[in-house]
Formats: C-alpha cells, structure tokens, sequence
C-alpha cells in the first residue's frame, strides 16, 4: 500500500504577522492527499537555537528573504524524501538531520527541516484519520491547557520604554478553556479602555499586546490588576499574572540594564522577590540571561518553591541544555518552540525530557508566527496544560485560541488544566 508515500514536496516563500518571509511546504501523498506547513520566527532569539537560514541579499526583504532555505527543501530534501512513507515520525526526522549534518541545522535552515517536519507530521495523521492532537499523544491526551496571554509588551516587542518582555494574564480559575478565554479577552478589552481613558498610546506590539510608555515595570503590573477588576476577575483567584523578562536582551558585560541601572544577578532576583510579595505573579520566564546558570541556580534556590520559572533562552528546546538544567537545579520549567530546535522529533524529546523531571513543559509561539496551528494541538498532545500564544488578537494568533476552542468542543473527554497545570 502506497497511499502514506509522498508524491511531492514544494515549499514557497510567505510572510509571517511581521510582514517578514518565511517557509510554507505544500506535501502530497500518493493518494491525493495534501497539506500545509508553514514556520514562524522569532525577534528575542536565543543564542543557542537552530540557525534560522536567512539569504543575506540586500535587493530583497532587507536581506531576510528565505530563497536558500525553499531552495533547500525543493532542491535537496524532496528528491530524497519522495516516494517515502509518512508514518515514521523518527525515521523521517532522523533523514532530514542526515541531511543537514550541522548540530543547529545551519546547512539547510532550520525553518527549512521544521517546515518538512511538520508537514510529514501532519501528512501522517491525515492518514490515520485522526486529528493532529489525537494522533500525537493518542489516548493519554487529556488536558487543555491555561492560555499564558501576552496583553503588555515591552523589551524587543515594542518601541517603549518598559524593561519586561511581556505582561500576560493568565486565567487559571476558569472551568473550561472557553472561559478562559472569555476571561481574558475581558480584561484585554477593560486595559484598552484604561489606557485610553490615561492617554496612553493603544498600538500593539508583534504578539498584539498594547506597548503604552510607562514609568516603569510595576506602572504596568498595576496597570494589570486594574483591568482585571474591572472586567470582573479576581486578581489572584481568577486570574494571576505571568512575566517574560527576557533577560538575555538587556544583560551587558557590566550586568543587566535594568530601570536605568546595572543590575547583578542577585540584585535582579531581589527585585523579582519583591514583585512576587506585591502582585498574583505566578511565572516569571527568563529572568536571567542564557549562560548565566549560576545565578539561574540562585534563582529557583529562592524562588524556585513559590512560583514557575521558566527557561526559554537558556534551553531552546534542546535535551543536552535542558538536562545540564536539570542536573544544576536551574528553574523549574521549559519554554517549547518547533523552530528552537528544528524537528517534531527531538521538540517531543525535549517535553519528555523536561516532564520526566517533575518540571513543566509550555508550548509556545513565536513573534513571527503564521495562520499554522500546530502548537495548539501539541499543548493539548502533550498534556503541557499550558500555552503561550500571544494576546486575544490578531489573526495569526486567534487562530491558535479557536482552533482549541474547536477541540474543545468537539472533544468532550478533556478537561481544563486550571490551578493544577502550575502544581504538578
């Protein structure tokens, strides 16, 4: 039987929600049937991550074309792939590492591999008339996760002067996901008008959070708060609140600029342990730079038992980081991104890896991202019970959000991770 085989593999160039290209792939089986793949990218990029294969040509897109990285799938990987089988994830991951030979998958791109990865993946669930989620985690996925939403940005998301990456609000008192998202979309429409009535500026940044000048970091945390109340939702009963430092982007050789002062490590925790102490903060993610693992040890020493600290910049996804982390007890949970590491294969390794250590594994998107919604479906997979997708707007977004509205109310058998998705 020859229906799983693939007939043929094209990718294109598209853009991404910034306008910049990235990598679509079109793959056929034999059988007729076709699907669509398309990578994000990232702006606060860690680095560690696998190469993103940009063209470097300034006559177009300033340079960010993906032309290499197309050329790359059309001209390398589908003369090898075609003809072969989609029902062997590993195989086939384990072919398109093959290929590319580099650690970062800097040869063909890693927007190129993940772009053929996903598509395989999705090609095979097709197949087996399962949706993505049921196919991935089969009867063990059961939970639908708390949405992590990016409603203020700061630091490489927008042009202000707020130090903090993200403000995201985080519904954990909700009975279902539709509740949830009911919840926050609530308290995004309630900031809208606050900042308004303030005079403050209303543009979003990449994720669709409002990026308003403000005097500092708590301005914005207070500025949170408010708008909870005001849609009705109980600061740290309903809904708590959730931070994206982003220290990579502000740490300096002298330490981290930080509020117009240099920062050491210590001193940034200080202050950390101080806003938990203030306001319902029940995660902070990379609160410390990517190779500072020493203070990062520091860090969930003192913090560690009393909220979720998240490590995106200083894991990317990887399994040898991750178990370096794991080993030195720095944080307590890992930021998952496909395109961090290139490959649906080891991107599962990494959650295995990082839940069979008691921590949590978040699912998220990227800055860039596109109307693909893989990452809703792996949340739900891999019982993460937690996902970051940005604010309740902008289309690319959205996406994501109504497509676990869609599985929600299709399937009845999963439950809302709520309060437990922080706990476990």
């Amino acid at each position: 039987m020859t229906k799983d085989r693939i007939k043929t593999l094209q990718a294109m160039e598209i853009l991404d929600s910034r306008g910049n290209p990235t990598v679509a792939v079109c793959l056929e089986l034999e059988d007729g049937t076709q699907v669509i793949s398309r990578v994000p990218s990232g702006a606060s990029t860690g680095a560690h991550e696998a190469v993103e294969l940009r063209d470097n040509d300034s006559d177009r897109f300033g340079g960010k074309g993906v032309l290499r990285a197309v050329n790359n799938i059309n001209e390398v990987i589908a003369p090898v792939l075609t003809g072969q089988p989609v029902a062997d994830q590993v195989a086939m991951d384990r072919r398109l590492l093959e290929l590319d030979g580099d650690p970062r998958k800097a040869r063909l791109g890693a927007n190129a591999v993940l772009a053929v990865s996903q598509a395989v993946l999705r090609a095979a669930a097709r197949v087996h008339g399962q949706s993505l989620y049921r196919y991935i985690g089969g009867v063990n996925a059961s939970l639908l996760p708390v949405p992590l939403l990016n409603v203020l940005n700061g630091g490489a998301h927008a042009d202000n002067n707020v130090d903090i990456q993200e403000f995201m609000l985080v519904p954990v008192g909700a009975a279902t996901f539709r509740e949830a998202l009911r919840m926050a979309q609530e308290s995004y429409q309630a900031l809208k008008k606050i900042l308004q009535e303030k005079k403050l500026r209303t543009a979003v940044g990449d994720e669709g959070g409002f990026a308003p000048d403000l005097q500092s970091n708590r301005a914005a945390l207070d500025l949170l708060i408010e708008a909870m109340e005001r849609s009705g939702h109980k600061p740290g009963q309903d809904m708590m609140v959730a931070l994206d430092v982003a220290a990579t982007e502000i740490k300096r050789d002298a330490g981290y600029i930080f509020e117009g002062a240099v920062k050491t490590g210590p001193e940034l925790i200080d202050f950390y342990h101080r806003l938990i102490r203030d306001y319902p903060i029940i995660s902070i993610e990379d609160g410390l730079a990517e190779d500072d693992w020493e203070n990062w040890q520091l860090l969930t020493e003192r913090l560690g038992d009393q909220i979720q600290l998240v490590g995106d910049d200083i894991f990317v996804t990887n399994t040898v980081r991750i178990q370096k982390g794991i080993e030195e007890v720095c944080s307590n949970a890992v930021l998952i991104k496909l395109n961090q590491i290139g490959t649906v294969s080891e991107t599962l390794q990494a959650i295995r890896l990082t839940q069979q250590a008691g921590w949590n594994a978040i699912v998220s998107h990227r800055s860039g991202e596109t109307e693909d919604t893989t990452i809703a479906d792996l949340a739900v997979a891999v019982n993460g019970g937690q996902i970051k997708t940005g604010a309740p707007a902008r289309g690319e977004r959205i996406a994501k959000y109504n497509r676990l509205l869609m599985i929600e109310q299709t399937d009845p058998s999963l439950e809302y991770a709520g309060w437990e998705a922080f706990h476990r």
